[in-house]
């Protein structure tokens, strides 16, 4: 691994994937702490915190590349135990190292865009998925899932709008969230959208904790 930005971290040649993600994360809070202050102190935590993020960016790249996988398969791993736990930053930083982008990396890719409430780009994502692999059947169903809960919440929203307003066009979510603020007649009590939306999470954790991104 690059030894200087090793160095950046406070780390040693051998560090782990783990220990660069807690090297990175404590020195970010001490900086962004830092960067309000008065004169040179304010002013050289602005700049290592862009060379903390450009060196953890780069390291995380290098355990991606050096990784002895067929099609990539550790690190699909590395970004389903991210969302697993909720990690959606170094989900998203471990996809951006890949070379060759198939119909698993594009469902991946979708599941980050749900979990960031991004809509329409996850079900464009789904969507060059199943392209990709028109006979996997996890994609469809997922696709049909989300689909649902997009046509739902258009039909149930006052003139094809969220209360936030923005719009759908023919059933399809044209904003980039779909929990956005709900309506008072959707506030806990509203059993059909919340089952459609348990159901697609289910969906997504269900299919990463039961690997069940098996492309090829």
């Amino acid at each position: 691994m690059n030894k200087k930005n090793l160095e950046i971290l406070g780390l040693a040649e051998g560090a782990t994937l783990q220990e660069i993600k807690d090297a990175y994360e404590a020195l970010r809070a001490k900086y962004l702490e830092e960067r309000f202050m008065d004169g040179e102190v304010g002013n050289n935590a602005a700049r290592m915190l862009t060379r903390i993020e450009t060196a953890y960016n780069e390291l995380v790249g290098e355990f991606s590349e050096n990784s002895t996988m067929s099609d990539g398969g550790d690190a699909y791993e590395r970004v389903e135990a991210f969302l697993n736990e909720g990690n959606i930053q170094d989900a998203q930083r471990v996809l951006d190292t890949f070379n060759e982008r198939g119909a698993r990396w594009h469902y991946l890719q979708s599941v980050v865009f749900y979990r960031k409430n991004w809509i329409n780009e996850s079900k464009k994502q789904l969507e060059i998925a199943i392209q990709l692999e028109p006979d996997n059947e996890k994609y469809k169903e997922t696709y049909r899932k989300l689909n649902e809960k997009i046509n739902f919440d258009a039909s149930n929203s006052p003139n094809g709008q969220y209360q936030n307003g923005q719009n759908y066009n023919n059933g399809a979510y044209q904003g980039q969230s779909m929990n956005s603020t709900p309506s008072e007649s959707q506030m806990g009590g509203d059993m059909c959208a919340n089952c459609i939306e348990c159901c697609f999470c289910n969906m997504m954790l269900n299919c990463l904790c039961n690997s069940c991104f098996n492309c090829g």
